[in-house]
């Protein structure tokens, strides 16, 4: 592997782009070297933003665009998740009750966040330019 591999790309905020994202982070995972079980847990965040994005960002499937850019160094993988959703930080105040809560008292859906944010070493947020910035780094 060289020391660092980076790849970036659009797709469409739509559902059925959902295994055209697995292709593409299957191939760079494939191309930098990245073993099984890190590679997983990176299409693990990406489908539950991507998911995100569509079904709450957008309220369903949109033409909007979302760019994934992922840069492989020796111990880390660096995604970067962009979109023009409505603004939402998915770390943001907000949605600490939802993480905080028992699992008895939580309603249906809201781990994903919290999913997203377990399997990562570091998260950030930032609305800029019209756009939702998500930066992540996972571990390898």
């Amino acid at each position: 592997m060289n020391s660092v591999t980076q790849r970036e790309t659009m797709f469409p905020a739509r559902l059925t782009a959902v295994r055209a994202v697995r292709e593409f982070l299957e191939s760079f995972c494939r191309d930098a070297g990245i073993a099984r079980p890190p590679g997983l847990r990176l299409n693990l965040v990406v489908e539950e933003l991507f998911t995100n994005t569509v079904m709450h960002g957008h309220g369903g499937d949109s033409d909007s665009p979302v760019w994934i850019t992922l840069e492989a160094k020796s111990a880390s993988v660096t995604l970067t998740y962009l979109d023009q959703a409505r603004p939402f930080n998915p770390f943001g105040i907000a949605t600490r009750p939802v993480q905080d809560s028992a699992i008895a008292q939580r309603k249906v859906g809201g781990l994903g966040v919290l999913l997203a944010t377990e399997l990562t070493a570091t998260a950030e947020y930032a609305h800029l330019f019209g756009r939702n910035r998500l930066r992540m780094v996972l571990v390898r």
